[in-house]
Order: structure tokens, then sequence, then C-alpha cells
């Protein structure tokens, strides 16, 4: 399917924009990529690439630098309130590529938007802009005009196939180009620090994910080999987006208490919001990722989901002759999987986070299920491969 002497315009220089930016690129379109920052930034540390998002980008060539910058854990270790032992070890590491034909890797955010920013970079037929300070979309029959204010204060307008909004949660291209909702805070924030290995010295296993469940919290753990650092995410109730005191969780119990003093009051808070619309294109502009579903990060399937998206919305567009068409064939694909798993995610903090006596439930299930239970819970997940094309439906 090439596309030479196609264009798109991407808004959002982020893991979903730029995969979204390869994807076309791979079939000779034309993309331009615009960014409100002056570089690539990703907020936030971890971030973990399930087998479903791996697959996607190890066809766009980035398996050998993923391999260097990452680490595939050989189990998640879950850990009851004060607990000094693990409840359960779910296995992770060969069996995932083994039952999924790709691995699980855990790794920094900044990590991946850096390979894919310089993979962008060897095509030609991708120009990046940063420091974007505005763009107008005008939408007709035949595609787009966008006039864009770039950094330098000069303007210039290109003429496109196709908008997509890869411009994450608050949205731009949601919002105003296709009046969509606001996000939605979601009464919850996630508290994030990245410490070294030194200082967690004993504390957690160096080859696995550890997750501690608590009253009122959780916090997961895990090693970034490539930096010499561990990724801590404690997520924790928040009455407001803005939060200024450094948390404090109740009972954390000893082994907690140590990591979270190991971060001393290192902590970065993130406000939890959430997207839910079912209105992700209008004429020839759509969006993906964040922008079009952002959801809750207990399943740790935010970034995946925008790489499917990527992966799903690219051959669409330049496959079809009508770019209204290719996104309304993209959501009809798209829609069902990313509610089941915003709902799945959901549900998950809810368990993460029950209470004195409904969590010795929990753990009981949990211990009972073993160590291979989410391999067939999650399958339906983890197994999904977009590159087999619109007829791999779950």
């Amino acid at each position: 399917m090439p596309a030479t002497g196609r264009t798109y315009v991407i808004a959002g220089a982020g893991i979903a924009g730029m995969t979204l930016a390869l994807a076309l690129a791979k079939f000779g379109a034309t993309v331009v990529v615009l960014e409100r920052n002056p570089t690539v930034q990703e907020f936030g540390a971890g971030l973990q690439i399930s087998p479903n998002a791996r697959h996607v980008l190890n066809r766009l060539g980035l398996s050998d630098a993923l391999d260097r910058v990452s680490l595939e854990p050989q189990a998640l270790d879950i850990y009851p309130q004060g607990a000094q032992k693990p409840l359960l070890s779910m296995e992770l590491g060969a069996i995932m590529s083994e039952r999924f034909g790709a691995p699980y890797a855990v790794m920094h955010r900044a990590d991946l938007a850096d390979l894919l920013y310089k993979a962008c970079r060897r095509f030609a037929n991708i120009d990046l802009l940063f420091g974007v300070r505005g763009w107008d979309v005008a939408s007709h029959a035949r595609g787009v005009t966008v006039a864009i204010d770039e950094a330098n204060g000069q303007s210039r307008t290109t003429r496109a196939n196709a908008f997509i909004g890869a411009d994450g949660v608050h949205s731009q291209t949601r919002q105003v180009l296709l009046d969509g909702p606001r996000a939605e805070f979601r009464n919850r924030i996630a508290w994030r620090a990245l410490v070294t290995f030194d200082q967690l010295s004993g504390q957690i296993a160096a080859d696995r994910v550890s997750v501690f469940f608590g009253q009122g919290f959780h916090l997961v753990c895990y090693p970034l080999p490539h930096r010499g650092q561990v990724n801590l995410a404690l997520f924790m109730p928040g009455k407001t987006p803005e939060a200024s005191a450094q948390p404090r969780p109740r009972r954390p119990g000893p082994r907690v208490g140590a990591i979270l003093a190991a971060a001393g009051e290192g902590w970065t808070a993130w406000p939890m919001y959430t997207v839910d619309t079912a209105l992700w294109h209008r004429g020839n502009v759509g969006i993906i990722g964040d922008a079009a579903h952002a959801m809750v990060p207990f399943q740790a399937q935010g970034a995946a989901m925008g790489i499917e998206d990527a992966a799903t919305l690219a051959p669409l567009l330049v496959g079809t002759e009508s770019a209204e068409t290719a996104f309304s064939s993209y959501a009809k694909l798209r829609q069902p999987r990313t509610r089941r798993v915003a709902a799945l995610s959901a549900e998950n903090g809810r368990i993460f986070h029950m209470p004195w006596p409904l969590s010795m439930a929990r753990d009981l299930v949990m211990r009972q299920q073993g160590p291979r239970a989410h391999l067939k819970r999650l399958a339906w997940i983890y197994s999904h491969d977009v590159g087999e094309g619109p007829e791999a439906r779950d």
C-alpha cells in the first residue's frame, strides 16, 4: 500500500504520535508532527511494554534498541499489607515470549520516547516541529488545511489528507476540533520517584516487579538497569488534582516504609485523569492514544493502547481513499478493546485498595489462583497482534 503523495499532520510527539508517524512513513507517506514542547518530553518515569505493544515496536525495527534499554522481569511479586515476603510471584520472563510471541519488559518512558524520536529522524519524509506555538485546522472534502505558528514566530500552511490528534489527555484536538469532553479527574494521584539500586538494597528483587498492597494505597517498584535506578509509583486517593504535601500512606509496614524513606521528599505528583468519549473523529480529523481513551494505569496498558491505535490506523489511512472512512473503521475496531481494557484497569484499582477484611479474601483468591493464572486471564490483552490485520478481533 504505497502512500507516496499523501501527507498527514499529527499533533503530539509523544509515544502514540511518534509511533503513528513511523508507521505512516514506512508506507511512504509524508508526515508532519507538531509538538508544543521545545524537545521530546515524556512525563512520569516507568513504562511497561507488554507483548501486544512489543509486536508493533518490533515491526518498526526497534527490537534490538528496546532490548538495550529495558528489563524483562522474571516475575511480579505481590506483597499484602505489611508483608515481608511475597504472597505470590506471578511468572513473567521467558514464558511471556513462549505464550505470546514477544517479551514483557519494563523501561523508562523517556528511553522509549528517545528511541522513537531517533527512528523518526532517520526518515526524510517525517518532519518534526518542536516549540510550535499553535495550529488551526480546517477540514474540507479533500483533506485538511493546517495553519501552523512555528517556534521562530513564522507561520506556514500545510495541506494534508488528514489531521490526527495524539495530543494527550487534555487534547486540544478532542476538545476544540471535535467538540469533545474535557478529561475527568478520578480522585487519585500517582506519586512517582526514581531511586538508585543501592538505596533499595535488600528491599526488592533486582530482576522482577514488586507490588505492595496497603490500606488506601499501592506501590509498584521495578528496576531500570540501563539507568542504575528503580522506578517507584505510589498510588493514593486525592481530593483535588493539586497536590503539594509529599505522600504519607497509613500503616505502610516496614518494607514499604523503607522504600518510602529512600525516596524521601523526591516524589512528583501526577493527577490521574480519564477520557470517555465515543467521538474519535469528524471529517478528516481523528484522535488516538490518551486523547481518545485515557485510562487509569492499573493494568499498565495506557501506552500500549496508544501504540496499538497507531498500528491500526496507519494502514487504514494509506489503504483507504477517504480519511473519514479510515477513521470510522479504526474507531469500530479499537473502541470495544480500549473500553474493555479501561474497565479492567478501573476494576483493578478497586481490588488493589480493598480495606480489611475484604483484602484478606482478595489475598486468599490470588494465592489459590497460583503463579500462572494471569497468563490465561489476560491472554486477550497480551495475545492481541495488530499486525495480523483488521480481522484479528478479540
